[in-house]
């Protein structure tokens, strides 16, 4: 049957009809449970208002506070927003609706993505960049200078680059650069920010529990420090050959210390993990700055002149803190999710012995090499020992380099259970345990082969550990595993409106429908879900990569439908929305409905709303920016709620970038 629209309006470009199945309700679109359906009341229509970014950022973040006062904060790390809704577009990926547009979205993405277009928006010698001034995206491409030859120069000899791998795989375009070239608008180098001074006879020496545990002062819950949680159990959910490793984890929170107020593990709510640096790395880093081994376990006095760090959340303020510099970089230093910045680069240049390294490093830290900075942030990730590696005649003191480095963040996962009725039996007591699963995030390495996250990485090391132990017949907890943990966003958008009663819709990709196992645990204790609870699992391929499968405490085939976009239909959770949109459209308007998504942003989110407005248009026979309003309103009734990846793995960080 053809979809009509109010006052014989076309339908809107771009728009997906939903399919009509045998509970389709073509002449009463709203179904008829509950009994009394309020009239709809649509909200106020979008206008194209110019948003803006600081109350968009602080609402979002709004997030990270507890609604109970009496429960501790985690304080919020401002993200990196740009607008990645046109990159989508042009791939592809979504399809927008040709109303008036949206009230402008942030995202994570620096735009321009592609070096390329960045120099083909700004000319070759950056004649251009006063066009896009009302448009920068921030990371500094319209502060291009051209490069000038050097008139009295009869013969130009290029500078010589570095001849090894690293270099070659950043990849740079440095023009006509040479020894003599005149570089203008260098950065400043950076203020000396901290120091490294010997301890006095008289000073209280520790014992360093850096392989196992960050030091004392790494606080990211203040006052709370992080709890070290023995690893229960572990155990690989995907199956060999899928794309992506999701390992799943039982962590001991049973001495978990008590926190002001009725704060508790919840479902829906997640934890913070402080992951170190692999071991590795942190002892290339040493190698690279020529740091003799017998220093770097070495006690010393850290003295600071201001700022959080090395905390991660504490207060500002000056610091002298006993630790090593094996402590620091394994725990406070990020070397690997950060794109690098031209503090880091000028340092470098600063203590580059080469001509020609230096005057590389002093390029990317000039106007002149802006364009080259800007393929080095938007290009293929890059980290600190391989930008060491690049330049090897730099050894900057390790007290400068990591002045211009950022922070190790915590990594943040949902619980994958119902925590209050997960207990493990041991004699006459009971050990409380948490569950939660981590999917491992992999790109190439400059030297061939595969690059993991900080987090995921981590998390993997410790996992197959385990897994070897108990396929050998021993016991992971002999091997006393354990996990840097605290418990944080106890109140994100999961959490809060997570309810005991009332039909809801549970819709997550890959590892994002982790949480949504949690809320089917905590409804079957009071009711039965069936006909209440409809899941949608969006995986790859069902034979490799659908986790949990069998574990969800019901009939599965009563309330989840699996969409494999590899395998099966190759349909997308997407097109299962659209399939199911009487049910959809019937909690959109249920009295106590929710619709809960989780998974990426990009693609998947985006996917999803679209799919959702297709059903406002189709069952309520609204126009497109009808549709776009009324679901507007529903985000803020909370009958949508829709948490990325992002939000959940890390705060802060450059997502262009950063892998959990």
């Amino acid at each position: 049957m053809p979809h009509t629209h109010p006052e014989g309006q076309p339908q809107p470009e771009g728009h997906v009809c939903c399919p009509e199945t045998s509970t389709s309700h073509p002449n009463d679109p709203i179904p008829i449970e509950p009994k009394d359906i309020p009239h709809i009341q649509l909200p106020p229509k979008v206008t194209n208002q110019p948003t803006d970014s600081l109350n968009s950022s602080a609402t979002s973040l709004n997030y990270l506070s507890s609604s109970n006062p009496d429960s501790p904060t985690t304080p919020a790390t401002e993200p990196h927003v740009d607008n990645d809704l046109e990159i989508l577009k042009d791939e592809g990926l979504i399809a927008l609706n040709p109303a008036p547009p949206e009230a402008r979205r942030y995202s994570d993405q620096p735009i321009p993505s592609d070096p390329a277009e960045v120099r083909k928006i700004l000319g070759e010698g950056g004649e251009n960049k006063n066009l896009i001034d009302k448009v920068c995206c921030g990371v500094g491409c319209c502060k291009l200078e051209a490069l000038e030859l050097d008139p009295k120069s009869k013969d130009h000899v290029p500078v010589v680059v570095p001849d090894n791998d690293a270099f070659r795989s950043l990849k740079l375009k440095l023009g006509p650069l040479s020894l003599d070239s005149k570089l203008t608008r260098t950065l400043e180098l950076p203020d000396e920010i901290m120091s490294f001074v010997p301890l006095t006879d008289n000073t209280t020496t520790f014992q360093s529990t850096v392989q196992k545990h960050p030091p004392r002062f790494v606080t990211p819950h203040p006052p709370f420090e992080v709890f070290s949680a023995k690893v229960h159990h572990a155990r690989e959910l995907t199956k060999a050959g899928a794309e992506k490793r999701t390992y799943h984890f039982d962590l001991d929170v049973t001495d978990y210390p008590e926190e002001s107020g009725t704060v508790d593990f919840v479902v829906g709510g997640a934890i913070g993990v402080c992951a170190p640096n692999p071991e590795e790395v942190v002892n290339e880093v040493f190698d690279l700055l020529g740091i003799p081994r017998f220093v770097r376990d070495k006690q010393v006095v850290l003295k600071t002149t201001g700022g959080r760090w090395p905390t991660i959340w504490g207060d500002e303020m000056p610091r002298e803190l006993i630790t090593t510099r094996r402590e620091l970089l394994t725990w406070c230093s990020d070397l690997q999710s950060y794109p690098p910045s031209k503090p880091l680069f000028r340092v470098l240049a600063e203590y580059a012995h080469a001509p020609n390294e230096k005057k590389i490093l002093q390029y990317l830290a000039s106007a002149q090499g802006q364009a080259a900075f800007c393929d080095l942030r938007t290009g293929p990730h890059l980290t600190i020992p391989q930008i060491l590696n690049a330049f090897p005649s730099s050894q900057p003191p390790l007290h400068r380099l990591i002045s211009v480095l950022s922070t190790l963040m915590p990594r943040f996962y949902s619980l994958s259970q119902d925590p209050m009725i997960s207990c493990q039996r041991d004699g006459s007591g009971c050990r409380r345990l948490i569950e939660m699963a981590v999917t491992v995030h992999e790109t190439p390495n400059w030297r061939g082969g595969p690059r993991k996250g900080v987090g995921s990485g981590f998390m993997e090391r410790v996992a197959q550990k385990a897994i070897a132990a108990t396929s050998n017949g021993i016991n992971p907890l002999t091997l006393d595993l354990r996990v840097p943990m605290f418990r944080g966003l106890m109140a994100n958008p999961l959490a809060r409106e997570f309810c005991m009663d009332g039909p809801m819709m549970l819709i997550g990709s890959g590892v994002g429908i982790a949480p949504f196992r949690g809320f089917v645990h905590r409804r079957l204790r009071s009711d039965n879900i069936t006909n209440k609870v409809w899941v949608v699992q969006g995986i790859r391929d069902s034979l490799l990569d659908e986790i949990y499968s069998g574990d969800w405490g019901v009939q599965e085939d009563k309330i989840k439908t699996i969409v494999q976009s590899r395998g099966g239909q190759h349909e997308y959770v997407q097109d299962a929305v659209r399939h199911q949109a009487d049910i959809v459209w019937f909690l959109l308007n249920a009295l106590d409905g929710r619709i809960f998504v989780c998974g990426s942003a990009k693609g998947m989110g985006e996917g999803v709303e679209r799919a959702i407005v297709d059903v406002v248009i189709d069952k309520g026979n609204l126009n497109g920016e009808e549709a776009w309003g009324f679901l507007e309103g529903k985000k803020k009734e909370g009958v949508y709620i829709a948490v990325s990846n992002f939000f959940l793995s890390i705060l802060g960080f450059d997502m262009s970038w950063t892998m959990t």
